[in-house]
């Protein structure tokens, strides 16, 4: 709607729409009043929308991108993780133990992390195990660990929740909240984090399309929450050298299709130390805004994911060859936000 449409005038397309059998959804964009009318009937034939009053203009929806997709939002969001950007040009480093085990190890990586420029730590508190008898994280400790830790080092968090019971425990705590590649499409857990301000990083799962990929960043943004960073990290395949196979086509596919940020977690594409860096590198080269990157002080002592772990120097002389590609494709290597 146009920015000085009256309440009459929204409530007379919300009544139009509702005659025709459409789903609707009012909400703001932007300080703009955006009407969301969806059917399998005729709305594409009752024309011409454009010319009633109020009305600025119309955008068609595409199956795999309504909110999402580029032509909702021409212009690319970017997302703000406390002080620090993911977008807009920025390259933004994300890093840390794939969970937190002890203080002891959160504070020695978030140090080195943060020694060798990154942006944003990340730790788990509850973690997804495929068996039951491994470790499955330190729930609340955790947590109250990491905030203890963004005191000390000034790093925001981002950790994963996997029950809509625990989204308010952990956005409570952390920065930004993420959903993990088995709960792609835990419809019920997409939409709890769309209703907490909080931003949310989105995994593909393990045997997405990237349409479904998409889809399920939908089921955030219906429920009012834009701050989504989608997260590219491998899907499964047939080749067992590797973990996943990291799709790096998704990255510009998804830059074209949608305005939301994405990164590529390279460790968990790859499940392999050695293969970390050339996967991130990979990344950036493709457009990616940034990376997530496990690193741990001790990775054979690692009680999660320890096999794809950087050690602290390995992390430190990454960066430094991150930053040469960043600039190669004419990225500026994140940090606080400026506004």
């Amino acid at each position: 709607m146009h920015a000085d449409a009256t309440t009459e005038e929204v409530a007379a397309i919300v009544q139009r729409l509702e005659s025709l059998g459409a789903d609707v959804q009012v909400t703001t964009e932007g300080g703009r009043v955006v009407v969301n009318g969806s059917t399998e009937g005729r709305l594409h034939t009752e024309a011409p929308w454009e010319d009633l009053p109020g009305v600025e203009r119309v955008v068609p929806v595409i199956p795999g991108g309504r909110r999402a997709g580029r032509r909702f939002r021409p212009e690319a969001t970017v997302v703000e993780v406390g002080q620090v950007e993911i977008g807009g040009g920025r390259l933004t480093v994300i890093a840390g133990p794939c969970a937190v085990e002890s203080r002891e190890q959160l504070l020695d990586a978030a140090e080195a992390v943060k020694g060798a420029g990154a942006h944003i730590l990340r730790g788990d508190a509850f973690k997804p195990r495929t068996s039951p008898y491994t470790f499955q994280g330190l729930g609340k400790a955790a947590l109250e660990l990491l905030a203890e830790t963004r005191e000390i080092t000034g790093l925001p968090f981002v950790a994963e929740v996997l029950d809509p019971r625990d989204v308010e425990l952990v956005a409570g705590y952390a920065d930004m909240v993420r959903i993990g590649t088995r709960n792609m499409s835990n419809h019920a857990l997409l939409r709890e984090v769309g209703l907490q301000p909080k931003p949310v990083q989105l995994k593909r799962g393990r045997a997405a399309t990237v349409d479904e990929w998409v889809d399920a960043a939908e089921h955030i943004l219906s429920q009012g929450n834009r701050q989504i960073v989608l997260v590219e990290r491998g899907v499964r395949g047939f080749d067992p050298s590797a973990r996943n196979t990291l799709d790096i086509t998704a990255v510009p596919v998804v830059k074209k299709r949608t305005h939301l940020p994405v990164m590529v977690d390279p460790s968990h594409a790859s499940g392999r130390r050695d293969l970390v860096g050339p996967l991130a590198k990979a990344a950036i080269a493709a457009g990616a805004d940034g990376v997530m990157i496990d690193v741990h002080p001790s990775p054979e002592t690692a009680l999660v994911d320890g096999p794809q772990a950087l050690r602290p120097e390995e992390f430190h002389k990454l960066m430094t060859e991150l930053r040469g590609v960043a600039a190669a494709v004419g990225l500026v290597v994140g940090g606080p936000s400026q506004s």
